[in-house]
């Protein structure tokens, strides 16, 4: 017996030796960065991967944004633009991935693009792609918000169809409300259980496509296999159907989006420069497998989307589920676990996005920098960026309740400045490696990766001219969809179909370029080192 006590007293020791030192290689590649270690490390492989996979949610996003897809491009150019996507962000993920290796920060695009810019123009862009990122981010949060609030308002007109003779934006606007502010609470108050909470919400995402798909399949009557493999619309009346399907296609790209997430975290992620390329990438094959599965079946079960559109105008997929169970019951239990789904992405959405306003603030790159950079000594977490995060998606709320159309902008900003964000990173990183200004990683303690360190590949990175070609269709994928971000879902445009984003985006940068010119390039200097070498 005391062999037995000595032995587990031993094994206690190998553990903490083991997670000490794991920690000491993590503290060691950030201050070759520059940066001190101010978060706690909570995240390992399955609570990132949980955490990135619950983000992105694509079988359940596939069903809430089919709609747009729909409208231009018809079934097939839903079910192909699907496939286009898919490879799209898989190209975009491995060139982002070969990125967070080198650099493992929480400050993700506009550090990259600080430490691969030409030195003339690295503080200036770097910058931008910061305020393109928290951009994005923030929109993404505000949209995702609004899908949720007006989804639960599906579910209400689903169970009592009276409703919709009463049913108002402002319903949904105080719905978002609701969610932000729960979202919040997790991410605050219950923070350091953020992992377990996204490790149980994996398992429920990847059943719930089950018990969902099984009785779409089993009980609706299908359609053939030319509707869903050789049926195209073009109800924006676009010129040429590829021009139509070009626009539609971005209800796919919104599915896709925010699985990057992960990278913003990395900084609470052990041994980050490997996870979070393993975890994106993992992720993404799981999503995109499961998103085309539930995306053929959905097809094949659609029926008369008119009559879908009539009885659920926002989101016929609600309807879909409806006729083919026939029972209230069963399609609101479907439905609703698309709706606790929508809620999970949201939450790890505020997580992230206040991340990249933590670490723009701590390089002073925003407004009011000094106190969002700061960390509650208690959990840890950037309290005060997750506030201010909140706070601006309710007030970017308010245009919903005057016009819904005008919030589609929103949507819309959430892809423009990702995709802008990581197009800026992705082309630099082109730059650079053809011109083999990035060497192989030395392990020691010199400063790299950053504004004035030298450039060297992490752990994980694609070899030779694989690796180039792949970075090459990243940045024309990136481009073509940043072009259509901004079109109409018509050729005749009206104030009800107009796409805001264009005004947005224009106002944020323009708003981000006075802010520097007339204060930040005093303050802001890219990257601050805050470690001594």
């Amino acid at each position: 017996m005391e062999n037995i006590g000595l032995e587990e007293k031993g094994l206690r020791t190998i553990l903490k030796e083991s997670i000490s030192d794991s920690a000491s290689r993590d503290d060691a590649t950030l201050a070759r960065l520059g940066k001190k270690p101010v978060l706690k490390r909570n995240f390992g492989f399955l609570s990132i991967l949980g955490f990135s996979c619950t983000v992105l949610i694509t079988w359940e996003g596939s069903l809430t944004t089919f709609l747009s897809g729909l409208e231009n491009g018809g079934p097939s150019g839903l079910l192909y633009g699907f496939l286009v996507v898919w490879v799209g962000t898989l190209s975009t993920f491995a060139t982002l991935s070969e990125m967070v290796s080198m650099a493992p920060t929480s400050g993700g695009q506009y550090h990259w693009v600080s430490m691969l810019a030409p030195p003339s123009s690295r503080k200036f862009l770097g910058y931008l792609t910061g305020w393109l990122a928290v951009t994005g981010w923030q929109a993404l949060i505000a949209s995702g918000a609004l899908v949720t609030g007006t989804m639960i308002q599906g579910l209400i007109l689903l169970t009592h169809p009276d409703y919709a003779a009463v049913m108002k934006n402002w319903h949904g606007t105080l719905l978002l409300w609701a969610v932000v502010l729960i979202a919040y609470g997790i991410n605050t108050a219950a923070g350091p259980l953020l992992a377990k909470f996204e490790g149980f919400v994996l398992i429920l995402h990847l059943l719930g496509f089950f018990a969902v798909i099984l009785p779409l399949t089993l009980l609706s009557p299908h359609a053939s296999a030319k509707d869903v493999f050789d049926t195209w619309m073009n109800a924006g009346l676009w010129q040429t159907q590829a021009l139509s399907f070009s626009v539609g296609i971005l209800g796919n790209v919104f599915a896709f989006l925010g699985g990057d997430c992960a990278i913003h975290m990395s900084e609470e992620i052990r041994n980050a420069a490997v996870v979070v390329p393993r975890s994106l990438l993992t992720g993404l094959t799981i999503n995109g497998t499961l998103g085309f599965g539930m995306m053929i079946a959905t097809l094949y079960a659609i029926g008369d989307i008119n009559e879908a559109l009539a009885e659920n105008p926002q989101y016929p997929f609600m309807s879909i589920f409806h006729r083919a169970v026939g029972s209230t019951a069963g399609a609101t239990v479907m439905a609703a676990i698309v709706v606790v789904m929508s809620f999970s992405a949201t939450t790890g959405c505020l997580a992230s996005a206040s991340r990249i306003y933590w670490a723009f603030a701590r390089d002073r790159g925003l407004p009011g920098w000094k106190y969002l950079k700061q960390v509650s000594p208690r959990t840890s977490i950037p309290n005060h960026a997750v506030l201010v995060t909140v706070i601006i998606s309710i007030i970017l709320s308010l245009v919903n309740i005057g016009n819904a159309t005008a919030f589609n902008g929103v949507i819309s900003i959430s892809i423009a400045g990702l995709f802008g964000s990581y197009l800026v990173a992705a082309a630099l990183l082109l730059y650079r490696r053809v011109t083999g200004a990035i060497h192989e990683r030395q392990d020691d303690d010199t400063l790299t990766n950053t504004m004035d360190g030298n450039l060297t590949w992490g752990p994980w990175r694609l070899r030779g001219a694989f690796g180039t070609a792949n970075n090459l269709f990243c940045c024309i994928y990136l481009l073509y969809v940043f072009f259509f971000s901004f079109w109409p879902p018509g050729k005749d445009v009206t104030p009800q179909n107009f796409n805001y984003a264009v005004l947005v985006f224009g106002t944020v940068v323009s708003f981000s370029v006075l802010y520097y010119v007339t204060w930040a390039r005093k303050v802001y200097t890219g990257p601050v080192v805050e470690v001594d070498h």
